[in-house]
């Protein structure tokens, strides 16, 4: 694939606002993102939520056994000891959602998903769900390992029977690789639960196994890990399972330092990077190429992390895939919805939080590891986090959502599930001619057809991932993204920022270092943006251009090594770019 790279003078004007002349290298020359071109840079209308507070928010909700707001609780306690011999707990998946809670199937029916989503989002953002009203959350999840019925990995149920019986999901691959990603989040987040590190190694020894299967072939609809062998049926093959497998077994390796996990990622990766054509499904592509950035930094390899980058945004355009899926551009209607994740073609489009919440988990932190797509990430994040905004029911006047007037259900804290250009099946009057329309799939799938069950605890779950990761400046328009935040199992000696300037002309923005004295250096750049900090202090960054700010100790020495890589007290900082 031809590569495009965006002329810029980022490096002369950083130049010119730097503390030094001291050559670190070339500036890293910016990779253009075709898609993420289409995307305004300062989204039209603008308003950025407090992600963090909606964070706290959710959680504090979510597990509240006696709430008063009018939706009532969503958690409930499950005593069927499923795999472990503990009592676990369930949340709704949607609002009122007739196959689940204490009365329906036991109270035996709730996805990991929703669950381990919400225990890394409060984890993030500072909440002890080891330590929280009585519980130990995090224990308690580890009923979703899956050791029942043989396959002893983290499935999205404690049993995919119940699931089943229950209006659940028919085998699906990214259902069943995802929650182990999640799982290594959360355990990285919270680590020394008891039993955790039992079940890290048991995955990453069923994932090592199934990558020596596959050999290569990952075209198939899911992978039996009891029988060790791929399988199909009529979901769309998802030959990016190959990315979720390649992060869990970085991550065991980063972990446990056993050489076959990394062997085993490389070799899954491989199959990714293989790939003639995007695969895109829902989200283990974007996580597969945060791992591919990662091995080219760390260990040498050679990747094509920009043909993947494309895959994603462009979306999956195979017949026998799920045609149509990636990251929308432009506006529906009044309503700019750039950045969100979804599909392109159903109903002229049809957007979802959690999966538009998600992809920020990969993509910010890649930029550590490859700064020639911080301007790129920049701005999509910019859109991303903006618009992810319009799910919630507070947020759009009532003509456009699909439950009108119901904003004080959950005081606005549970999000709809969804957001289409267009949709006349549940108000055709009231919607005709609008766009978008807020909505959810509850309702399809429900056998009393609620139609609270538009609002998504599900899709909403994922929130804490933007109260981790974006942070607000004194410049509108300006975020301050957390690339540590979401990078687990790393090495993270020094925090680290991503900063995209999306206004017309360079700006000078205050920045807030930590504790202590800092120096605040670009790896974009390889420049110093200023010395001696404390306290704050204004930092330049060009029009349309993006920072990567790694806060060091003042006075820090940085060496530049033979192969390009910057080094603080022999943590590196900056890696040298191949295709730099």
């Amino acid at each position: 694939m031809k590569r495009t790279y965006i002329i810029t003078f980022i490096a002369a004007v950083l130049a010119a606002c730097s503390t030094t002349s001291q050559d670190f290298g070339p500036a890293s020359a910016q990779v253009s993102i075709p898609r993420v071109e289409m995307m305004a840079a300062m989204p039209q209308p603008y308003k950025m939520l407090d992600w963090k507070q909606k964070a706290l928010d959710f959680d504090a909700y979510a597990y509240d056994f006696e709430s008063t707001l009018p939706a009532g609780p969503v958690i409930w306690l499950d005593s069927a000891r499923r795999n472990i011999d503990q009592v676990t707990f369930g949340l709704y998946t949607a609002m009122k959602d007739a196959r689940q809670g204490p009365d329906n199937n036991n109270g035996e029916f709730h996805e990991s998903l929703n669950i381990l989503h919400t225990l890394l989002g409060a984890g993030l953002n500072g909440i002890d769900k080891t330590s929280q009203n009585g519980f130990n959350w995090v224990k308690m999840s580890q009923n979703y390992f899956n050791s029942d019925n043989g396959w002893n990995i983290v499935m999205n149920n404690t049993c995919p029977e119940v699931a089943l019986l229950g209006g659940g999901y028919g085998r699906d691959w990214w259902y069943d690789v995802f929650p182990n990603v999640l799982y290594y989040a959360v355990s990285d987040v919270f680590p020394g639960v008891d039993g955790a590190d039992e079940i890290m190694r048991t995955v990453a020894d069923r994932f090592a196994q199934a990558d020596e299967v596959l050999d290569g072939n990952y075209d198939f609809t899911y992978f039996d890990y009891s029988q060790m062998k791929g399988c199909n049926n009529w979901i769309p093959k998802q030959q990016d399972a190959a990315g979720g497998h390649a992060w869990v077994l970085y991550s065991a390796y980063r972990k446990f330092g056993d050489e076959r996990y990394l062997r085993r990622a490389k070799t899954a990766m491989a199959a990714l990077d293989s790939q003639t054509e995007s695969r895109f499904y829902e989200i283990l592509l974007p996580m597969g190429i945060y791992t591919a950035a990662r091995l080219n930094a760390e260990h040498g390899c050679n990747y094509d992390t920009e043909k993947m980058l494309n895959w994603v945004f462009e979306g999956c355009k195979a017949p026998d895939g799920r045609n149509g899926w990636g990251i929308t551009a432009g506006k529906w209607g009044d309503y700019e919805i750039s950045g969100l994740q979804g599909s392109l073609i159903d109903g002229g489009g049809f957007a979802f939080l959690m999966n538009s919440i998600d992809v920020a988990w990969p993509f910010v932190p890649m930029v550590k590891y490859e700064p020639r797509y911080a301007r790129a990430i920049g701005r999509w994040m910019l859109n991303n986090a903006n618009n992810c905004r319009l799910f919630f029911p507070d947020q759009l006047p009532d003509e456009l959502q699909c439950l009108p007037g119901m904003q004080d259900y959950t005081n606005s804290i549970i999000a709809y599930e969804g957001l289409r250009y267009e949709d006349r099946r549940f108000d055709p009057e009231l919607h005709a001619g609008k766009h978008p329309i807020a909505l959810g799939d509850g309702p399809l799938w429900n056998e009393n057809n609620p139609r609270e069950s538009m609002f998504s605890v599900y899709s909403t779950s994922a929130v804490g991932l933007l109260g981790a990761i974006v942070q607000t400046t004194d410049v509108e328009g300006i975020l301050r993204l957390d690339c540590n935040a979401t990078d687990f199992y790393a090495s993270k000696p020094y925090p680290v920022y991503l900063m995209y300037n999306p206004c017309d002309t360079d700006r000078k923005v205050r920045y807030n270092v930590s504790e202590g004295r800092k120096d605040l250096f670009d790896i974009v750049s390889r420049t110093y943006l200023a010395k001696g900090v404390r306290g704050s202090a204004r930092i330049c960054i060009p029009s349309d251009a993006s920072v990567v700010v790694v806060e060091l100790p003042a006075g820090s020495n940085i060496l530049r090594a033979a192969d390009g890589n910057l080094t603080v007290n022999d943590n590196i900082i900056a890696y040298h770019e191949k295709n730099n």
